[in-house]
C-alpha cells in the first residue's frame, strides 16, 4: 500500500498541512486557531466518503444518471450518489495518491496521471496542482491536460469552521451571487438559473446563517458568482477571523454538511454532523456536460483545464 505523505506550509501564523492522498487539507490553523475541519489519522482519508479536505474530479460534484454523451458515445460511469455520480466516482483523483513535490515551507505541487477509462471518463489526463500559500492567502492553481476530447471541472472540497469546534450558524455568510441554480430531490440542477431576489439563497447583504436558514435546511446548492476580480465569497465567525474568496470560476457550492455523519478521527473539539462544516467549492456548473446553457467543460490537448482559486483567513478584529 502506497504511503500517505505529508507536507505543511507556514507563512507567518498561518500554517496547513497538504497530503498526497487527494490533495487534501489536512490541517489550517491562524494564530493556533483551527479553521478546518479534518482528521487527525491521514489513514482515515483513504475512504473519506465526506470528500474532507480533498480535490474531487475528474468531474466535481453530480452527474445525472452517472452518464453523459460525448461524440455520439455514451459514456456510463460509477453511481455512488443514488443513480447518480459524485466527485468522479468512488475512485476519483480525490481518492488516489499523488506524486507530492515540495517547494520549500511555502508551496508543494502534485502530480497524477489518470488512464484512459479510469471511473468511466475517457481519456488519458494529466493533473497538476500547486498549492502555495503567501501572505495568509492559500491559493490552488489546478491544471489539466488530456490526450483527447474529456470534461473536466474540480474543485476544492475544503470543510471550514472558523470557531474551530462548535457549529457554523454563527457564522456570517456574503457571496456575490445574483443567481443559483435550483435542484430537484437528487440535488441535481433542473436547468433552471435563477435569481436569488427575495429567496433563501440571497446571501448578498451578509446575513447570518441563523437568519436566512432558520428552519435548519441547510444548503448544498451551485450559486452563479457575479464577475469581476473581486473576492466573491466572505465569511466572518463572531470570533474575529473571517474567510475571503477569489476564484476564476462561474459557481461556488456552498455546502453546510447536510450529510455528514460521524466518522474517523476528528480533531480534538471537533465533530462531525449537519453544521459542522461549510465546503465553498469554486466550480463550473453541476451535470453541465449534460445541461445546455451551463457553459462548456469539455477539455482537449489543445484547450487544457485550468482553474485558480484563493482562500484567504485572518483574524479582522
Amino acid at each position: 500500500m502506497t504511503q500517505i505523505q505529508s507536507h505543511t506550509l507556514r507563512d507567518g501564523d498561518t500554517e496547513v498541512t497538504v497530503l498526497n492522498i487527494g490533495g487534501v487539507i489536512q490541517d489550517w490553523t491562524v494564530g493556533g486557531q483551527r479553521v478546518v475541519l479534518g482528521h487527525s489519522d491521514p489513514e482515515v482519508y483513504r475512504e473519506n466518503p465526506a470528500s474532507m479536505g480533498m480535490i474531487p474530479g475528474r468531474v466535481a460534484n453530480r452527474i445525472k444518471d452517472a452518464r453523459f454523451t460525448l461524440d455520439g458515445i455514451v459514456y456510463h460511469l460509477p453511481k455512488n450518489s443514488g443513480e447518480h455520480s459524485l466527485h468522479g466516482g468512488p475512485e476519483g483523483i480525490g481518492k488516489q495518491i499523488w506524486q507530492m513535490e515540495p517547494e520549500g515551507p511555502r508551496a508543494v505541487t502534485l502530480r497524477l496521471h489518470s488512464p484512459d477509462g479510469q471511473c468511466g471518463y475517457p481519456g488519458n489526463v494529466d493533473f497538476t496542482v500547486r498549492i502555495s500559500l503567501d501572505g495568509g492567502a492559500l491559493t490552488w492553481d489546478m491544471r489539466a491536460v488530456p490526450d483527447r476530447v474529456t470534461p473536466i471541472n474540480l474543485a476544492q472540497h475544503v470543510y471550514f469552521n472558523l470557531n474551530g469546534t462548535d457549529d457554523i450558524r454563527d457564522h456570517r455568510f456574503t457571496l456575490d451571487a445574483p443567481a443559483y441554480t435550483p435542484t430537484d430531490a437528487d440535488l441535481i440542477p433542473t436547468g433552471e438559473i435563477a435569481p436569488v431576489a427575495g429567496t433563501r439563497f440571497d446571501f448578498r447583504a451578509g446575513p447570518h446563517l441563523s437568519e436566512i436558514d432558520a428552519d435548519r435546511q441547510g444548503y448544498d446548492v451551485n450559486f452563479v458568482l457575479a464577475e469581476g476580480d473581486h473576492a466573491k465569497v466572505r465569511v466572518t465567525a463572531p470570533n474575529g477571523m473571517q474567510l475571503e474568496m477569489w476564484t476564476d470560476q462561474p459557481g461556488v457550492q456552498l455546502y453546510t454538511s447536510t450529510m455528514l455523519t460521524p466518522h474517523g478521527t476528528p480533531w480534538p473539539g471537533q465533530t462531525m454532523n449537519l453544521f459542522s462544516g461549510f465546503c465553498v467549492e469554486a466550480q463550473a456548473f453541476p451535470n453541465a456536460v449534460n445541461q445546455k446553457g451551463f457553459g462548456n467543460i469539455l477539455c482537449s490537448p489543445e484547450t487544457p483545464y485550468r482553474q485558480v482559486t484563493t482562500i484567504r483567513i485572518a483574524r479582522i478584529d
